[in-house]
């Protein structure tokens, strides 16, 4: 385990301790299960932009090769 020193806002601190006394838990372990949480939630953010970005692409891409498609078919169908 690594100490960490931390400043919170006196509103934060406020709630947390509310919040760990009525569940009864260390505040430590609250702060570190909010961290791993919070963690989490920024991964699927990141993977979430990332695939909309591949998404975009595919489309394109898609896009290109049914035109492509297409104009072999109105060739085959004009011989």
């Amino acid at each position: 385990m690594k100490t960490l020193s931390l400043k919170l806002d006196l509103e934060v601190f406020e709630e947390t301790e509310a919040i760990i006394k009525d569940k009864k838990i260390a505040r430590n372990r609250y702060i570190n299960q909010a961290l791993e949480f919070y963690n989490r939630y920024q991964k699927r953010k990141t993977l979430s932009t990332e695939f909309a970005e591949a998404s975009d692409l595919s489309k394109e891409s898609s896009s290109e090769i049914m035109a492509e498609f297409d104009a072999l078919i109105e060739e085959d169908e004009a011989i």
